[in-house]
């Protein structure tokens, strides 16, 4: 089965304050979810600034119990 990647040229990219909000999570949670592979991957936007893009986060919490982070190259 072929993988397709998305198009994020109109996905906006959101800050763990917001990420936080919209799940609900702590921030400890957060970062151990994604090491574990069961929450959406933050993207590094500089030396110390990362970000999650808003439609993983979306699609986190509309299935948080299923969700499995998928690589993207």
């Amino acid at each position: 089965m072929e993988e397709t990647q998305r198009d994020r040229r109109r996905d906006s990219l959101i800050r763990i304050k917001a990420v936080q909000a919209r799940t609900g999570l702590s921030v400890a949670t957060i970062y151990r979810r994604e090491s574990e592979g069961t929450f959406p991957k933050k993207v590094r936007l500089g030396p110390r600034m990362v970000a999650w893009y808003q439609s993983d986060i979306e699609d986190f919490v509309a299935s948080p119990l299923s969700f499995d982070a998928v690589e993207e190259e």
